[in-house]
């Protein structure tokens, strides 16, 4: 079996923390305003129940990958065999069929111990698409790219909207007299003093200038992002800490300003939805647990992380919902530079310049994302409808499927700048797809594979805490039954309510 080269290995806790770093994103800057509206006591238990449920899917795709390194090495030595027996060197077998089990239906203890790491490990990269064609029926495949095309949109939309909405609100520097530094300012309101461009048309040039600038890397391949990805990482942990210590300082001096409720159920689909946006790693996983040199106790130390991202969502929600009357639907435009939390302007340079810093975290945080996942998109598109066997026109593969992966998100985002909504659908619907139900399908056709093809005396030592299959029903229904209550929520406040305007 192919290993990792020494050189591309880290620790488990350098894994840990770039897990850390993908999960907490641009979901959580959504967390606060949504949190609030949805009251404090029913977003502290939907945020810890949406954790737990996150953490055990997460241990279905650890299992799956062990699953599918597993069946990736039963494969070559079959294909071993087959070559050996061809050139004479081998007597005939029988094990060339996946009936068959390669080991011993109940081995002796030895065997079991020996069989197990050998083919239960994590060496190979195995990408979730890969692990569905591994498990899936071509129907099932299909689906899952489908949804994870749907969730890679909606991200991409997510990142337009949300680096546009930073770049005009910093840009537009006219306030209206008669609205006071709490109120949100209406898209019509006119961006500078003296000239005839609006905030929604600042807006939708800022979109079509990043769209324009990074959207353009989707037409090649981007490598060597990894001392990028280190600076966002130290930006994105400076960023959020000085949120919550300003949050912080704020209650302590001028005490709770904000007065959220405890329980507003008409928050809900914001709410869920951006948990599960806030909370997703999994399409990212294998990728990232692969090159841990040590994964003897992932599962452990995976458990550390979510209840340390869990804890660190509550504190980023609880001290934003409390300490501010008003909260914008971008955490980081609470802190832009016209207007201090105490609705004044600051003079002093170092505080302006920690204003500036947050109003425009995202366009530095989000603009080495967007071209990566991008192509990642583009890549699944080509993977969903193309045949990997067959040769194509180059401006099939060069052009077409690299406008396809940008334009749509541009579209939605040109369409709609409100994060609450973009986060929610995409959170809600494709994000549980990818974040709860292909997990648990995939780790439920897994187990049915390596117990017929490696057998079931071999133990997987991945495998998920979690294994019963009433485990695997919790999940689904859980999933299916939240994506119905969000709907109607959703149908409920947002059609409702315009309805009833005059």
């Amino acid at each position: 079996m192919p290993e990792q080269n020494p050189r591309d290995q880290y620790s488990t806790w350098v894994g840990l923390v770039y897990i850390f770093n993908l999960i907490v994103g641009t979901g959580a800057l959504t967390l606060p305003a949504v949190f609030s509206r949805a009251g404090w006591v029913l977003g502290l238990c939907i945020i810890l129940v949406l954790a737990f449920i996150s953490f055990i899917t997460v241990t279905f795709v650890v299992e799956t990958m062990a699953s599918a390194n597993a069946i990736a090495t039963w494969r070559r030595m079959q294909h071993r065999k087959r070559m050996l027996r061809s050139i004479g060197e081998s007597g005939p077998s029988n094990s060339d069929s996946e009936d068959t089990p390669l080991v011993a239906t109940v081995p002796t203890t030895p065997e079991r111990n020996e069989a197990s790491y050998r083919y239960y490990v994590i060496h190979e990269k195995i990408e979730m698409g890969e692990m569905a064609g591994i498990f899936f029926d071509k129907m099932g495949t299909t689906l899952f790219y489908l949804c994870l095309a749907m969730y890679l949109y909606g991200d991409l939309s997510i990142y337009g909207a949300a680096v546009a909405k930073s770049i005009a609100d910093v840009a537009c520097t006219y306030q209206p007299t008669n609205l006071t530094c709490n109120e949100t300012i209406p898209d019509t309101e006119k961006c500078w003093e003296y000239s005839p461009l609006n905030r929604l048309d600042a807006y939708r040039i800022s979109l079509t200038v990043f769209v324009l600038s990074l959207g353009s890397f989707v037409f090649f391949d981007v490598q060597k992002t990894k001392y990028l990805q280190m600076l966002t990482s130290v930006m994105r942990w400076l960023a959020f800490n000085i949120m919550i210590i300003y949050a912080t300082k704020k209650l302590i001096v001028d005490g709770p300003q904000g007065k959220p409720v405890p329980v507003n159920v008409s928050g809900i689909p914001g709410l869920f939805g951006a948990c599960v946006y806030s909370f997703m790693c999994h399409h990212s996983l294998p990728a990232l647990i692969a090159p841990i040199s040590n994964k003897s106790k992932i599962n452990r130390f995976l458990a550390l992380d979510y209840l340390t991202i869990a804890f660190f969502y509550l504190l980023l929600a609880l001290t934003g919902a409390f300490a501010f009357e008003h909260l914008e639907d971008l955490y980081t435009l609470q802190f832009g530079p016209r207007e201090s939390g105490d609705c004044s302007k600051s003079n002093n340079f170092f505080i302006v310049t920690i204003e500036y810093f947050l109003a425009l975290f995202p366009v530095f945080t989000l603009s080495t994302n967007f071209p990566i996942i991008a192509i990642t998109l583009r890549n699944n598109l080509q993977s969903l409808f193309l045949d990997s066997d067959t040769t194509y026109n180059i401006c099939l593969r060069k052009i077409i499927f690299p406008v396809l992966a940008v334009l749509p998100p541009y579209l939605i985002a040109m369409v709609t700048k409100d994060l609450s909504i973009l986060v929610g659908i995409t959170g809600s619907y494709a994000g549980a797809g990818i974040q709860y139900l292909f997990p648990t399908f995939l780790v439920y056709y897994a187990r049915r594979k390596t117990n017929k093809v490696i057998g079931l005396g071999v133990t997987n030592k991945f495998a998920s805490p979690f294994k019963g299959n009433s485990w695997l029903l919790f999940v689904i229904f859980w999933s299916i039954a939240s994506m119905i209550l969000v709907s109607v929520n959703f149908i409920e406040v947002h059609l409702t309510s315009s309805w009833r305007e005059p």
